[in-house]
């Protein structure tokens, strides 16, 4: 979830200081000096939404290793962090991809694995992971994790973020414009305060609404990537048994009926916003593959 987070918040963070940059150019001024120019906004949607994706993607690993004060195993230091490099090396040799980054730092039980590319990305465990579970559980999600990288997760999430982050870029100056339209007289030209105010904060409200649609993605996502893990081990159980053990429940003690009840630990709308399945559900899938 840390990766995911990052990613939307560095790219509402990029989309809105673009804004501003652009605002002070007077690019607004010109899609709106002669009225509304749909077909040349929609170009410039395009070009900042992808722009602001991209650069999230780009600065992924550097805001994850800054975020979570993960440290970047060069030289094994004990056993663990050789057997770590040991067993990510084996999992992305099965997988097909570049031998990734690995890291360790500080936390709950946790996992994650970002980059922009899929023979460079970056796989991190929390201490508490690796202190609260068995290898073999650790395996299955490190498994997971080297999964989301040979499946290109973070390459099509910024596709999809690109693709949102336009109609929030878009429909943002079209709220604006119109706004601003009925606050301004009618011999003032250009666009007024009342435009650049409502753009920005349309672009945070519409840039959050569209985080469900990545959030999403994400739980799609999910399910595959623990499919891959199961796939890199040759057995899914390890994986069910680490999702067990995060859960704090038997794995034997889930009925399958769960994956088709939609139990969720994020009831409401917060359910919307999870960047992952119950792990409940992901038990059921994966016991599904037996």
């Amino acid at each position: 979830m840390k990766r995911i987070l990052l990613f939307v918040a560095t790219n509402i963070a990029v989309l809105v200081v673009m804004s501003v940059i652009l605002s002070l150019l007077g690019v607004d001024r010109f899609l709106t000096r002669s009225g509304l120019n749909l077909p040349m906004l929609l170009v410039f949607s395009l070009v900042v939404g992808f722009t602001g994706s991209i650069i999230s993607l780009l600065m992924s690993k550097s805001m994850a290793k800054w975020s979570t004060g993960a440290r970047v195993i060069d030289t094994p230091v004990n056993g663990t962090e050789a057997w770590l490099l040991q067993t990510v090396g084996k999992l992305a040799q099965r997988a097909g991809i570049g031998m990734p980054e690995v890291a360790v730092y500080e936390g709950e039980p946790n996992a994650f694995a970002t980059g922009a590319f899929k023979d460079s990305a970056l796989v991190a465990v929390s201490t508490g992971l690796l202190q609260g579970m068995t290898q073999d559980e650790v395996e299955a999600v490190l498994g997971h994790e080297v999964a989301h990288i040979a499946n290109g997760d973070m390459v099509t999430m910024t596709l999809i973020q690109g693709v949102v982050n336009t109609f929030v870029v878009f429909l943002s100056r079209v709220v604006g414009y119109f706004v601003d339209s009925a606050l301004r007289r009618n011999n003032d030209e250009g666009p007024g305060i009342g435009y650049t105010v409502t753009v920005l904060v349309c672009q945070i409200v519409f840039g959050i609404g569209a985080s469900i649609i990545v959030a999403w993605f994400s739980r799609h996502r999910e399910f595959r990537a623990d499919a891959g893990a199961a796939r890199l081990l040759g057995t899914p159980q390890p994986m069910i048994n680490a999702l067990a053990r995060l859960g704090g429940f038997s794995p034997e003690g889930l009925p399958q009926s769960m994956a088709a009840m939609g139990i969720s630990d994020k009831p409401g709308i917060m359910e919307l916003f999870s960047t992952h399945p119950p792990l409940e559900q992901r038990i059921a899938a994966l016991r599904g593959q037996r």
